[in-house]
């Protein structure tokens, strides 16, 4: 939620992140609510002024005991900015990856902060897989962009320290690692230097953070090095108020990271960090000396410090409504600090340093009042989709908890309602952005919910308000699109719609701004909160991550399903194809009488001798009232994190490729996730998903094949006793095909029938030339002949987590190098087994397939009829 107060003329609004050690600004989630020692604690922030800033590249990369000790010991804004949302990782929980992926991610880093204390932000940086160097970061990266998001963060947030989580060096070991470094270490001059990115000043002053750092962690020391130029941190302390070491909050914060298969243990005790100073004026003791964190920092401040200091000393933590005279006068002070230096109309400045604080500090006051007061308001609606150009219906249901008696004056709306975020000069607006629906002047009974229904007129503007903001322009593959200055940074969009309750307390008004949600109760999990979605009259679904291949000119059916955003929509469905394919039919009419009915639609597409080879896309249209839909929605549940939905385009890839097979029926195990089971069954294959426990020698016999999914020997257990049986498939003359394991964390030693080291070995570049070191090998040759061509049009990576060594008995088929080392050749090994046969490969087929990329289908069928050469 966010607070706006008002003087006896008007309201003053206070748009700041809430992302405090207290509390949290209200986006799909629970609504917070808050004991005594979390108040106690909140009380203790408002009088240190103080900010700090640590940078990296990706999600996880963070280092959640500090940030958690920063914002809750030391009481200081503490944000986490970075680079990237981690698009180009693996998933551990499902199938979802690249955009998909990136939201998950972003969404991990969220609920994180909200546990540690810390605020998140980003830059428009796109993870395009691993890199080696920070040359080829920057090569893919627009630097300049990069650089000037890292600049708006600093001159928004104004750290008076800057951190970074890696060396600007290669021991950093990822090229998007080096290059948040070097970008800290040149945004640190930058962000001071009003001739760089002049632009933002429109919105925000230079800003010189003090000192930078580099956090030097335990896997960056080598054993007896000598650390006497670092200085030393002992983050490991224990919080009384809320009875937790730091330890103990960072592995809460970091196991929410669940698509990174990063659950922490809890580490209790001393916990030293290490910081190398790389910019700024010398530290001899710690990171802010010299940093002056209290209220004498800002001109007038020294009165509001004793304020506070004065409602510490009485609180009572069994009456924390007793406090709120206190901060109330508090509340006065810090508006009359804010308006001695505003414009005549009133706004607040808050570019000057004096009114970034007082801004601050308003609003975590006001959290506070709310907090003392144990007020809960909630704005719901019955459905989690709301249609453009249609009203909504919500609940505001509000209770107070304390004895003060509240008045609550009016509930209003944004005049505007069309969901979209403001630029910064607008986000100061505060009430008079606001229409007043209803006006109450009734005092709130204490532990009595009041419940008011409101009608939002239908004045949503597009559905593309609910897509992820960085996803509604097309970007490219290192960067995203974001061209309105106001939301770079920003780490998920603004609440599609907020009513706003103005409330009295003691004379004195405040508005609270309630994010519009979506409530429902699960059987297993309880009360869940998801943000709102507006969408299309009628969305268009391909099959997610489905490629349509063809090996000869026989049609293939192409499902699309409708689904109704609202009810009484009709129009016509068509297929958009390339030169020389047809579908059939060529145009459906479809009528849908209720929202989210659905409808299937089968188009038989298929190639015509003159198809062009290769790969090309197809896309589906729905056309209504003369307007065109071609999106779709996808729903992204896991119970971690607030439900999110993505809007993809309803494109797929077409695939004409010359493919030959042997074998027919493939058991599939699945590992952390992936599409492959789909792309086989778009070639013809039978593919069964096989349940774990019945991986035996004589259930696995009628089978041509078994493919293990990518990461299986991480994360499927009952690997460790299904093995032996898996082997005595292959003796029997089986064949197995595992795709890439990680080298940490496998559930046993050896995940072969010899010994094999696993590394990170790998090659980035997708398109490295390969060589074929035995080109006569059957896997090259049976039943199709593998070409340069067919490692041409990959996407991302050619391959990941190539063994380091191997027993001489596999064979090695291929190499591959990235541009300056030495070649790899342990991307595909094969080894002989008995009658059968087994492949390892790091091949990157798991992100190939559903891509579309003819080649990747060649080799999977070659390694599936590996070793039938000779059976007709």
């Amino acid at each position: 939620m966010r607070f706006y107060f008002c003087s006896a003329a008007r309201f003053l609004a206070a748009f700041v992140v809430l992302n405090s050690a207290f509390i949290t600004e209200s986006r799909a989630q629970t609504p917070k609510t808050y004991s005594s020692s979390e108040i106690l604690l909140g009380l203790k922030k408002l009088n240190v002024l103080g900010s700090v800033l640590y940078i990296a590249a990706h999600p996880d990369d963070e280092n959640t005991r500090l940030i958690a000790y920063m914002a809750n010991e030391r009481l200081l804004e503490t944000g986490y900015l970075s680079c990237t949302r981690g698009d180009g990782g693996q998933n551990l929980i499902g199938p979802e990856l690249r955009e998909g992926l990136g939201v998950i991610r972003t969404q991990e880093l969220l609920a994180a902060r909200r546990l540690d204390g810390g605020q998140q932000f980003f830059t428009r940086a796109n993870d395009f897989g691993f890199s080696k160097t920070a040359e080829e970061t920057f090569k893919i990266w627009d630097k300049e962009q990069v650089l000037a998001d890292m600049v708006w963060v600093i001159r928004q947030r104004r750290p008076d320290v800057c951190i970074t989580r890696f060396p600007p060096d290669a021991r950093a070991g990822h090229g998007h690692h080096t290059a948040s470094a070097l970008l800290a270490i040149e945004a640190f001059d930058a962000a001071g230097d009003p001739k760089r990115f002049p632009e933002q000043l429109k919105y925000v002053q230079a800003w010189q953070p003090k000192r930078l750092f580099w956090n030097s962690g335990s896997f960056f020391v080598k054993p007896g090095e000598d650390m006497a130029g670092y200085l030393k941190l002992d983050v490991g302390g224990y919080n009384p108020l809320l009875g937790q070491s730091y330890g103990e909050i960072a592995a809460r914060s970091r196991s929410n990271h669940r698509s990174q298969g990063f659950g922490s243990a809890a580490q209790r005790g001393e916990a030293l960090e290490y910081f190398q100073q790389l910019k700024g004026e010398k530290a001899t003791k710690d990171l802010f000396e010299g940093v002056d964190q209290t209220w004498n920092r800002v001109p007038g401040g020294a009165a509001v410090g004793k304020l506070v200091q004065e409602v510490i000393r009485k609180y009572d933590p069994s009456n924390p409504s007793a406090s709120v005279a206190g901060l109330l006068k508090v509340q006065d002070q810090l508006k009359r600090m804010a308006l001695r230096n505003a414009p005549a109309n009133e706004r607040l400045d808050n570019t000057s340093l004096k009114n970034f604080w007082a801004d601050q500090k308003i609003t975590e006051v006001l959290n506070l009042i709310t907090g003392c007061l144990g007020i809960y308001v909630e704005a719901i609606t019955s459905n989690a989709l709301v249609t453009e150009k249609l009203p909504i219906q919500a609940s505001l249901a509000i209770i107070t908890r304390a004895d003060t008696p509240i008045e609550l004056v009016t509930i209003g709306r944004d005049k505007d309602w069309n969901g979209v975020d403001k630029m910064v000069e607008d986000t100061i607006n505060g009430w008079d952005n606001m229409v007043v629906d209803t006006t109450i002047n009734s005092v709130l009974k204490k532990n009595n919910m009041s419940t008011f229904k409101i009608r939002i007129p239908a004045v949503f503007a597009n559905s593309t308000n609910s897509q992820p903001y960085w996803l509604t322009s097309s970007g490219t593959v290192g960067m995203y699109q974001v061209n309105e200055q106001g939301r770079r940074g920003a780490p998920e969009n603004a609440p599609v719609a907020q009513l706003y309750v103005s409330l009295k307390v003691q004379n004195n008004y405040f508005t609270i701004s309630v994010p519009v949600q979506y409530k429902h109760t699960d059987p297993v999990l309880g009360e869940l909160y998801q943000p709102l979605a507006v969408v299309p009259p009628v969305m268009v679904n391909l099959p997610p991550a489905r490629s349509y291949v063809f090996a000869d000119n026989k049609p293939k059916t192409v499902p699309v399903t409708l689904r109704a955003g609202r009810a009484g929509v009709s129009g016509n469905l068509a297929l958009a194809l390339p030169a020389g394919w047809k579908s059939e039919p060529a145009t459906v009419p479809f009528t849908l009488a209720n929202k989210d009915q659905e409808l299937t639609v089968d188009f038989q597409v298929q190639p015509s001798a003159s198809a062009a080879s290769g790969h090309s896309e197809l896309r589906a249209t729905a056309t209504v009232e003369g307007q065109k839909y071609s999106r779709g929605i996808q729903p992204i549940v896991y119970p971690h994190i607030p439900t999110q939905f993505l809007f993809p385009e309803a494109v797929a890839p077409l695939v004409k490729v010359d493919l030959k097979r042997r074998g027919q029926n493939v058991a599939y195990l699945m590992g952390a996730g992936d599409e492959v089971p789909d792309a086989l069954r778009q070639i013809g294959y039978n593919v069964t998903i096989i349940d774990p426990h019945d991986l035996t020698a004589a259930r696995l016999k009628p089978y041509d094949a078994l493919v293990v999914g990518i990461r299986a020997y991480n994360t499927v257990d009952r690997l460790k006793a299904q093995q032996p049986e898996i082997l005595k498939y292959i003796e029997q003359g089986g064949n197995v095909i595992v795709q890439y394991v990680v080298a940490r964390g496998t559930v046993l030693p050896e995940i072969g029938p010899y010994p094999m080291k696993l590394s990170n070995d790998r090659v980035t570049v997708e398109d490295a030339p390969v060589t074929f070191l035995k080109p006569q090998h059957p896997l090259l040759n049976f039943p199709n002949k593998i070409t340069e061509q067919d490692f041409k049009g990959w996407v991302q990576e050619q391959g990941l987590y190539y063994p380091s060594s191997w027993d001489p008995k596999y064979q090695t088929v291929i190499s591959s190098a990235d541009p300056g080392e030495k070649p790899k050749e342990s991307a595909i090994l094969v080894a002989d087994y008995g009658k059968g046969h087994y492949i390892y490969t790091g091949l990157s087929l798991f992100r190939e397939l559903p891509a579309g990329v003819p080649g990747a289908f060649r080799l999977i069928t070659n390694m599936i009829s590996y070793g039938k050469e000779k059976v007709q």
